[in-house]
C-alpha cells in the first residue's frame, strides 16, 4: 500500500481531517492521521494514528510547559517537532494537510523538508494570497479552501474531496525514473547569462540531464534544494546574482543559506559571477527613493536593474568567498574578466571595469584556495563560447575528483 500522511490539528479540524483520510483510504491508499494540536486542554483524540505528544517528543529542544501557553510559541514548537517527525518516517509516499493561518504555518515546514517529487497538498485559507513563505523552493500544491476550514459544508466537502483525490492520484500514479537515466546537473541562469548557460547545456545534454533554474531568489533555493535532496551529482552555478539582491535590497534575493547545500553535501560545484553587476527591482516607479539617482536600466516594463557599485561588489565578493570557504568538496569558481552579463561589456549600459575589478579582488582576497577549492581569472566575457567550454571542462574535473 502507498502511505499518505494526513496532518492537522484535530482539536479544531478533526471532521475535515477524518473526511480527507476516509476519501484517500477509499481511493486505495494506506493513511496515517497525525494530530498536531497544541491546545493544552486537548487530550488524545479518538481514531488518530499519531497523537500530539508523540510528535512533540521529536522536538530537539522541547520548550517549557509555561512557554507553550503562548499559542504562537506552541505552534512554532510543534512545527519544528513535526519536521523532525516527518524526517524520521520512511513510509511517507505523500502528505496532505488542511488549516487556517496557524495550521498552514505549522504544517508547511514539514512538507518543505520532504524531497522534491514527494506529493504534497495543503488546503489553506491563505492559498489565494502570497504563498511564497509557505511553498518556498519546493513542489507543494496549495489549494484555496474558499470557506474557512471550520466544519464540513457543501463547499468544503467539494474542495477537500478534490484535494483528497489529487493526493491519492499523485501517490498512486507516481512516475518511475529509469535506472539508466542520465545523472542530473543543476545550472542557474538569468536573462543576461542565457547564451552561456545554453552553450553549457548543449555541451552536456548527451551526458547529463541538465536542470536549469531561473535565478530569481526561489530559483536558487530550488537549485540547492535538489542538491540537498540527493537529486543532483553536481552544479554549475553560472548566475550567482541573487546575492546582490540579498545584500543590497533587491526583489530576487537568496537566503543566508546560499551555497549551503554544497557545503553540506560536498557535491562538485562550479560557479561564476553571472549578473553580479545588477540588483533587481520591479517597475521603475517601485525603485526605492534612495536608489533613484543610481545607474538604472529598464529590462522590461516590470523589471528595473541597478548597477552594483565597486563598494557593493567588494561586499558581494567577500560574502560569496566566505560561503565557498565552507565547501569541502571540489569547488571551481571562474571569474570572466571581460564582463559578467550581457549588459556588462563595452558599449553596454552596465559596463564598469572598476566595479568588476573590485568584485574579482574581493573574491581573490577572501577565498582560501586549496587543491580542491580553485579560483581562476578568465580573460573572456561570460557569454563567450570558450567561457562555456571552460565551465564544462571544470565540471568534468570536479566530478572526477569527487
Amino acid at each position: 500500500m502507498k502511505t499518505v500522511y494526513v496532518v492537522g490539528t484535530c482539536d479544531t479540524k478533526g471532521s475535515e481531517l477524518r473526511y480527507l483520510r476516509d476519501l484517500i483510504r477509499n481511493a486505495g491508499c494506506d493513511v496515517v492521521l497525525v494530530d498536531v494540536s497544541v491546545s493544552e486542554f486537548h487530550g488524545e483524540a479518538a481514531d488518530v494514528d499519531v497523537q500530539p505528544l508523540e510528535v512533540a517528543r521529536f522536538h530537539p529542544n522541547p520548550p517549557k510547559a509555561e512557554e507553550l501557553k503562548d499559542r504562537g510559541k506552541a505552534v512554532a514548537a510543534m512545527s519544528q517537532a513535526l519536521v523532525e517527525f516527518i524526517r524520521s518516517r520512511e513510509d511517507v509516499e505523500g502528505i496532505i494537510g488542511a488549516g487556517g493561518t496557524g495550521g498552514t504555518a505549522l504544517i508547511a515546514p514539514a512538507m518543505r523538508a520532504l524531497p522534491i517529487g514527494t506529493p504534497k497538498v495543503l488546503v489553506s485559507t491563505v492559498a489565494s494570497g502570497n504563498v511564497a513563505p509557505y511553498v518556498g523552493p519546493t513542489d507543494i500544491s496549495m489549494m484555496y479552501s474558499v470557506t474557512d476550514v471550520s466544519g464540513l459544508n457543501r463547499i468544503s466537502r467539494v474542495v477537500l474531496a478534490n484535494a483528497a483525490h489529487s493526493i491519492a492520484g499523485m501517490v498512486l500514479n507516481k512516475p518511475t525514473v529509469a535506472s539508466d537515466e542520465r545523472p542530473a546537473i543543476g545550472l542557474t541562469m538569468f536573462g543576461v547569462t542565457t547564451p552561456c548557460v545554453q552553450a553549457v547545456t548543449r555541451a552536456l545534454e548527451s551526458e547529463f540531464d541538465c536542470l536549469v533554474f531561473h535565478a530569481t531568489g526561489t530559483g536558487g533555493q530550488s537549485f540547492e534544494k535538489l542538491a540537498d535532496s540527493g537529486l543532483l551529482v553536481g552544479g554549475i552555478d553560472v548566475s550567482t546574482t541573487e546575492v546582490c539582491d540579498y545584500l543590497v535590497g533587491g526583489v530576487f534575493p537568496c537566503t543566508a543559506d546560499r551555497f549551503g547545500a554544497f557545503a553540506r553535501t560536498k557535491l562538485p560545484y562550479v560557479g561564476s559571477c553571472g549578473a553580479l553587476d545588477m540588483v533587481n527591482f520591479g517597475a521603475m516607479d517601485t525603485v526605492p527613493i534612495e536608489f533613484r539617482s543610481r545607474r538604472l536600466h529598464v529590462h522590461n516594463p516590470q523589471v528595473t536593474l541597478m548597477r552594483t557599485t565597486p563598494e557593493e561588489c567588494n561586499r558581494i565578493g567577500e560574502w560569496i568567498g566566505e560561503r565557498l570557504n565552507l565547501c569541502e568538496g571540489p569547488v571551481r569558481f571562474l571569474m570572466p574578466e571581460l564582463g559578467v552579463s550581457a549588459i556588462d561589456a563595452p558599449g553596454q549600459p552596465f559596463h564598469d571595469p572598476e566595479a568588476d575589478a573590485a568584485l574579482f579582488a574581493a573574491l581573490e582576497r577572501t577565498i582560501r584556495r586549496t587543491g580542491k577549492r580553485q579560483l581562476t581569472r578568465i580573460p573572456l566575457h561570460i557569454n563567450h563560447p570558450q567561457f562555456a567550454e571552460l565551465l564544462v571542462t571544470n565540471l568534468h574535473e570536479a566530478l572526477r575528483e569527487h
